[in-house]
């Protein structure tokens, strides 16, 4: 399956559960493997017929912007569901990292993987 892909995407956001977590948002760090909806664009080369790296990232931002979030996995539960959904991708995997959450480790975080049915 093709894939694009975005690593490293540093973002803020309101995510935590503890009450040091939640008196400002935090750095957190993602890496997304997008499957295309097809292999028109391999043809026809026009954007419309792949998925827009911009867009992506334009639809996270979006997401962190309205949401506080208490779970990294809620998190990228959500990103998954709106790549799958309004992106129209058959596959996704997304990680999430918070950055300097333990002293003895540089992230901590998640990853899961999503398909449409």
């Amino acid at each position: 399956m093709d894939t694009i892909f975005i690593r490293q995407l540093r973002l803020q956001a309101w995510i935590g559960l503890y009450r040091h977590e939640k008196i400002a948002p935090q750095t957190i760090e993602i890496d997304l493997e997008i499957a295309l909806p097809g292999d028109a664009v391999f043809k026809t080369q026009k954007v419309a017929d792949t998925i827009d790296y911009g867009v992506v990232v334009e639809h996270v931002r979006g997401l962190l912007a309205k949401e506080r979030f208490g779970l990294v996995e809620t998190l990228a539960e959500r990103i998954a569901g709106l790549l799958l959904r309004d992106l129209k991708s058959p596959r996704v995997k997304v990680s999430i990292a918070k950055l300097g959450v333990l002293r003895e480790a540089q992230r901590v975080g998640v990853t899961i993987e999503r398909s449409r049915s």
